[in-house]
């Protein structure tokens, strides 16, 4: 996992001759601004700040709840290893106290001494700074499975130590999700977080004609056809001592689903004409986007071969369930390709957020980072539009036309609060069901239900 560095500083202020005049006291600081929840929000997942100076005296809604501790819980659902410094009235130490136990790095009674404010500042910078270098020396002393990944969500930091763990077993593997997904990246990282000193080598089942297929993985003799010239060693063998994934699995022919299960249960190959048994100390790791259960209903895959390859089954979950990573990814490939261009790095509007926060994703990942390198290269003026991506932004909430189907609405609310439980609790299911004051089973289905992984 990575984090973008260099993050801009949010100041979060109702009152404009203020924010004015807190920019300017922090102008050594490349700094957003925001006078609301919603646009603090936006302008958080835009930017994706390092710190936040934030007002704790923000209007009070209708509910008479306060707006700055709402503001202050959604940013740290974010991003909890934000440094939020909260700026509260001289005599309000006890919200100030309850801002510190919700999670804000630190708070600054008003008027604040602009010399004080900036050296807080500064030092919450070099804490975020430290902390983001401690988590990625810890990563890189561990393995580099999460070396090229970028993600804030808890369902894929939760696959990320799941693949970390197996890496250290011989265990076989099987990666399932969508196209598009990383499929092949959690596969070179559990390569890489492993001990074994032989190559990576994958191989796309789906992409050779059968009739070649077996050649390609088991190698063959001279001789064995018409236009074998000489011995040919096939990608198991080239992977022997190291890992072998073998991609779009489900797609394998049944007859090679055979030849393959002998191999994986006796550890020896036999070249395509040949009749010597060559041992091969190989790690296999499948990945498919396909319902392997389903297929074996049908006949068209070998359920004894699925045990085998199923030692580890590790569900990837797509794109658009993975809570705020489209916007987080957006600014990691930008970077990427602006970089490669020897372009400047540009920023993304606030339509270009909505519409990645609001796109379903079908192609995943693939999909995202093909459509910010077009962005890159036709975005003017150091700015990615929604336009430049090729998406439609998403209306704004002032704007959005009433759902008046009430079965929508319950099931658009429940799939929010579900992914809000389960994000604040990283993930763990007995923690997010109290939050949501609902049994552990029914939690497990809601999360079916709206397919929730």
């Amino acid at each position: 996992m990575s984090t973008p560095r260099h993050a801009p500083l949010l100041i979060v202020e109702d009152d404009l001759a203020l924010q004015k005049q807190l920019k300017w006291s922090l102008d050594r600081f490349e700094s957003a601004t925001a006078d609301d929840v919603a646009s603090a929000v936006l302008q958080f997942r835009r930017h994706n700040p390092a710190v936040v100076t934030m007002d704790l005296g923000l209007p009070p809604d209708r509910d008479s709840v306060s707006e700055g501790f709402k503001c202050l819980e959604k940013l740290l659902e974010l991003d909890p290893s934000v440094k939020v410094i909260v700026l509260t009235g001289q005599n309000d130490q006890e919200n100030a106290l309850r801002a510190i136990r919700m999670g804000a790095y630190d708070f600054l009674a008003k008027p604040v001494d602009p010399d004080v404010l900036s050296l807080t500042v500064e030092r919450a910078y070099r804490l975020y700074e430290l902390q983001q270098e401690n988590r990625r020396l810890q990563m890189q002393q561990g393995s580099d499975v999460f070396s090229g990944l970028v993600t804030r969500d808890p369902g894929m930091q939760r696959v990320c130590r799941m693949i970390e763990k197996v890496a250290r077993s011989d265990a076989t593997v099987l990666l399932l999700g969508e196209s598009g997904t990383g499929k092949e990246v959690l596969a070179q990282g559990l390569h890489d977080a492993s001990k074994r000193k032989g190559r990576f080598v994958a191989i796309n089942c789906a992409a050779i004609p059968e009739t070649l297929l077996e050649s390609e993985l088991f190698g063959y003799e001279k001789g064995a056809f018409t236009g074998a010239n000489k011995a040919t060693i096939g990608k198991i063998e080239t992977a022997n001592g190291g890992t072998l994934m073998l991609d779009e699995i489900g797609d394998l022919p049944m007859p090679l689903q055979a030849k393959l299960l002998r191999f994986l249960q006796e550890r020896v190959i036999e070249r395509v004409g040949g009749r010597q048994e060559i041992p091969i100390d190989v790690r296999v790791v499948g990945a498919t986007h396909q319902d392997l259960r389903a297929r074996i209903t049908d006949g068209r895959f070998r359920e004894d071969l699925y045990y085998r390859l199923a030692e580890i089954v590790v569900d990837i979950p797509p794109l658009r369930d993975r809570v705020g990573d489209p916007v987080l990814l957006s600014h990691a490939f930008a970077r990427r390709f602006a970089t490669e261009m020897r372009r400047p790095v540009p920023s993304l509007s606030d339509d270009a957020v909505r519409a990645l926060e609001t796109h379903r994703w079908p192609g995943n990942v693939r999909e995202l980072q093909n459509m910010l390198k077009r962005a890159v290269i036709m975005a003017e003026e150091d700015r990615i539009t929604a336009l430049d991506l090729g998406l439609r932004a998403a209306p704004l909430p002032e704007e959005a036309e009433v759902i008046l189907d009430l079965r929508t609405v319950r099931e658009n609310a429940e799939r929010q609060a579900v992914i809000t439980a389960l994000a604040r609790t990283d993930g763990n299911i007995v923690r997010a069901a109290e939050l949501l004051g609902i049994s552990r089973p029914t939690l497990y289905d809601l999360m079916n239900r709206l397919h929730i992984q």
